[in-house]
């Protein structure tokens, strides 16, 4: 699997982005209880990157590790009915989303994913390209006031999704303070994210958790916030019943199941809300600032961006299909750091994996972020090719090899809008700004529910149709 000779020939040497170096040896219990503490990525050994099954018994049961691709398809899709979500994701996921989309299992799970599916069909989506448009033009007004000044881009990447996410789902407004509601979300993500011994030797969920504790007043906070949308919006309907706003809160308000003809609960809606603005807010902001990031030290896939941004007339959805090098470097963006960096399920019944045989209650682990750096899947799996995403390259490429939204019928509902996003986001940076990493900048990618770089990511920002900016030096790595 891979690219072609020809695709990939865009000029040596490709660049290899900061990672944790993989152990020589498994971790044992105590140092993988640091690691998972520390930074869930350092705790992969060079094996899970090199075998297609990996076994190990862990305090809590058997866990497999599977980076076999029709293994994947098996556990994902074929059989998916067999597998849950594990205890240890429903921990995390509890926090807030217990109702939502991404938590629920079963008939739930199906009514939910029924009535929510019209909200990101496609049609839907391309009607939100200009809000999207506007959100990236409102912070391109906020740099051309800052040329030549260092920013924290990934501040400034969940500031626009945040913008987007307010243009398109809410409409009225967020209820609070933006920034509030953007540290808010920070704060969210960094404590739900840490794995304590609890959670590894099976603790039930009722034992509290130092992370469930610390987030108690956040969550109060996103439930005041959302409650209050949801109340105005619904004083609004009241007053206006035939003046709906085009957003997707209108949408879900107004949404039905199309089998049984009835509307989410109040707690569904909330949950669903809290899962838009963490779903499409954090690791849209987090695929952004890795593109920007990658591209910042590649020159030549640099000016492959700008050349093609600037062939595009008008920045709309229509432009998403014409700008394939734009969306190759975030597809390969999210490859080497994936939006979802681990999927676990948990076997129900007895089953065989690629001639495995499973037990009940077997974790199953499907790590993108292994996959995707995976020596039998990919070539030179640790450098920055976006090529691998254009042509026949993109062909090559395993539906089951490549998974920064999951696959399956647990797919990342709001893809198509990620990706709209993220194209429309990244092309009109590209076509005002060229971006180079701050002097004595360490990139490190940390995982807390998402991947991000650890501790921001200060960046120079240069107007480029005032003053084209120098070639940017390549950033040191961080490696563990």
């Amino acid at each position: 699997m891979g690219s072609s000779d020809a695709a990939r020939n865009i000029g040596p040497p490709r660049y290899r982005p900061p990672a944790p170096r993989p152990h020589a040896r498994r971790l044992g219990l105590v140092s993988l209880l640091m690691a998972l503490k520390r930074n869930p990525l350092e705790c992969w050994s060079q094996e899970h990157f090199e075998k297609s099954l990996i076994s190990a018994q862990l305090p809590i049961g058997r866990a497999i590790v599977v980076n076999e691709p029709s293994a994947i398809r098996h556990v994902l899709l074929d059989n998916a009915a067999n597998y849950h979500k594990d205890t240890l994701q429903r921990r995390v996921l509890s926090a807030g989303l217990g109702d939502g989309l991404l938590s629920v299992e079963g008939e739930r799970w199906r009514e939910q994913r029924r009535t929510l599916a019209p909200l990101f069909a496609k049609r839907t989506v391309t009607s939100f390209a200009p809000a999207m448009i506007d959100a990236a033009h409102a912070l391109a007004e906020r740099w051309n006031k800052q040329d030549g000044a260092t920013v924290d881009v990934a501040a400034d990447m969940t500031r626009v999704t945040l913008d987007v996410l307010v243009r398109t789902i809410f409409s009225d407004g967020l209820g609070s303070d933006p920034e509030e509601f953007r540290a808010a979300m920070a704060v969210y993500f960094d404590t739900i994210g840490r794995i304590g011994p609890l959670d590894l030797l099976g603790a039930p969920r009722f034992v509290p958790r130092m992370a469930q504790l610390r987030v108690r007043s956040t969550l109060r906070f996103f439930e005041d916030a959302i409650d209050e949308i949801i109340a105005t919006r619904r004083l609004r309907l009241a007053d206006h019943p035939h003046n709906l706003p085009n957003d997707i809160l209108a949408l879900l308000l107004a949404a039905l199941d199309p089998v049984t003809g009835l509307r989410m609960t109040e707690a569904e809606v909330r949950s669903n809300i809290l899962t838009f603005i963490s779903a499409g807010h954090e690791t849209t902001a987090n695929a952004l600032t890795w593109s920007l990031f990658l591209l910042s030290q590649s020159v030549e896939w640099q000016e492959l961006v700008e050349a093609e941004v600037e062939r595009v007339t008008k920045l709309d959805a229509s432009a998403v299909d014409a700008l394939p090098h734009t969306r190759a470097v975030i597809e390969e963006a999210i490859r080497l750091y994936p939006p979802i960096a681990a999927i676990s399920r948990v076997a129900l019944e007895e089953d065989r994996i690629a001639g495995e045989p499973i037990e009940g209650g077997t974790m199953v682990v499907i790590a993108p972020y292994v996959l995707h750096r995976h020596r039998l899947l990919w070539e030179t799996p640790d450098e920055f090719d976006p090529s691998r995403f254009l042509g026949e390259a993109r062909n090559k490429i395993d539906r089951f090899a490549y998974l920064p939204f999951g696959a399956g019928p647990r797919t990342c509902i709001g893809s198509t809008f990620a990706l709209q996003e993220a194209t429309l986001v990244l092309a009109t940076i590209a076509r005002n700004f060229r971006l180079s990493v701050a002097n004595d900048t360490s990139v490190k990618p940390i995982l807390r529910v998402t991947l991000r770089p650890a501790g921001g990511l200060p960046m120079v920002v240069q107007r480029t149709k005032r003053s084209p900016a120098k070639p940017s030096a390549q950033v040191s790595a961080s490696a563990a």
